[in-house]
């Protein structure tokens, strides 16, 4: 029974260290404690009685830079040197509480540093020949962002039945992050004498997105031989919100109605793998699955008018897991294998077909977490 419980307990750390979307690029999508677990992840869990809780760390890390329009990269900006470059680094925090073994309430808050540098926001892409890296310059965000608040409740009791089960999930996001963070931006005036404008900068990194949200998740698992699982989970982030008001030009003469200021997109995310315990190291296993991560370009409810990048990523993602007394510790890294900046509800209102934005998209995620029950 305790090697069930092992590697059971390693799956539910599997499902739970990642629950939330946060695509590796342009595609706009809130980092919301995508890290942190947002329910139980001990291999001590079976055992467990109301009262206990948890609290954990995560940090993710990726660097974005190659540009698609849909499936299709465009490698002439790395070539001519006018790619966008995004990196963003985040904290996520979280604590969770279990009333009872089968149900768990979390708090999760992400704190977040993001930069970026590009030509095209500044002085503009260079003409044929010019040097990019003479008009390349850096905006950033850094702060809290949105925070997440979450129950899960498992249909079977895990102690009845240790080998498979479902997790049902709901929670709430609030806007506690910056959703209006501004930077300064170098221009050029007529004379081409350069000056700077403070206005908000890009929507992939703001740090909150200013509405709202309700999520529903799904995770389950099924212990298929003594020390091989099968999980699986999904998510999905309901924003009813149309825009939030930020201007993305405020220094323009006229505003877009459907591209002036930022939307407030919905988000989903699904995996699907296995997790293999490793005999001679106890507490020690191996991950091995697919995922997908996104921003549709219509939401699901209320209006979707806005700027959005929409688009999703399909990755592979190895990973390891650790469990050892009440510590517990996941490292995974999805690598991108399908790269898709899909048309976004402006694009589809082109009577000619033809509009197609891009976005910046990086080759692998780094996500590494810790919790310790008590």
């Amino acid at each position: 029974m305790k090697s069930y419980l092992l590697g059971v307990g390693l799956v539910a750390l599997c499902l739970t260290s990642y629950t939330q979307a946060s695509a590796q690029g342009c595609v706009a999508v809130r980092h919301m404690s995508c890290a942190a677990p947002s329910g139980t992840n001990s291999a001590e869990y079976f055992k467990q009685r109301a009262g206990t809780f948890q609290v954990s760390a995560g940090y993710r890390f990726f660097r974005s830079y190659k540009h698609f329009v849909g499936t299709e990269e465009q490698k002439q900006r790395i070539e001519q040197g006018t790619q966008v470059i995004n990196v963003s680094h985040a904290l996520d925090l979280g604590i969770t509480y279990m009333p009872s073994p089968r149900w768990s309430i979390s708090v999760n808050l992400p704190i977040q540093s993001n930069d970026r540098s590009s030509l095209y926001e500044h002085y503009g892409n260079p003409a044929t020949g010019g040097d990019p890296n003479a008009n390349r310059f850096h905006t950033g965000s850094q702060g809290i962002g949105d925070l997440r608040i979450s129950s899960s409740y498992w249909v079977i009791n895990p102690a009845a039945l240790p080998k498979a089960n479902l997790a049902i999930g709901v929670g709430v996001k609030l806007p506690t992050g910056n959703y209006k963070a501004t930077d300064n931006f170098h221009k050029l005036d007529k004379e081409k004498k350069e000056y700077l404008i403070n206005k908000p900068v890009d929507q992939s990194i703001q740090l909150g997105d200013g509405g709202v949200g309700a999520s529903l998740e799904l995770q389950g698992y099924a212990q298929l031989t003594k020390g091989l699982s099968v999980y699986a989970n999904g998510f999905y982030l309901f924003n009813p919100r149309a825009t939030n008001g930020v201007k993305r030009s405020p220094e323009a003469t006229t505003i877009d109605l459907v591209t002036g200021e930022f939307s407030v997109a919905d988000q989903f995310a699904a995996r699907l793998g296995l997790s293999q315990s490793v005999r001679f190291i106890p507490g020690l296993s191996v991950m091995l699955g697919g995922r997908v991560e996104g921003v549709p370009s219509k939401d699901a409810i209320g209006s979707s008018v806005g700027f959005r990048r929409p688009g999703y990523i399909v990755s592979v993602e190895p990973g390891l897991a650790y469990m050892r007394g009440h510590y517990s510790a996941a490292l995974t890294v999805p690598v991108a294998l399908i790269r898709n900046r899909t048309k976004s509800y402006a694009d589809k209102l082109d009577p000619l077909g033809v509009k197609h934005g891009d976005a910046a998209f990086a080759d692998y995620l780094v996500s590494f977490n810790v919790s310790r029950w008590f």
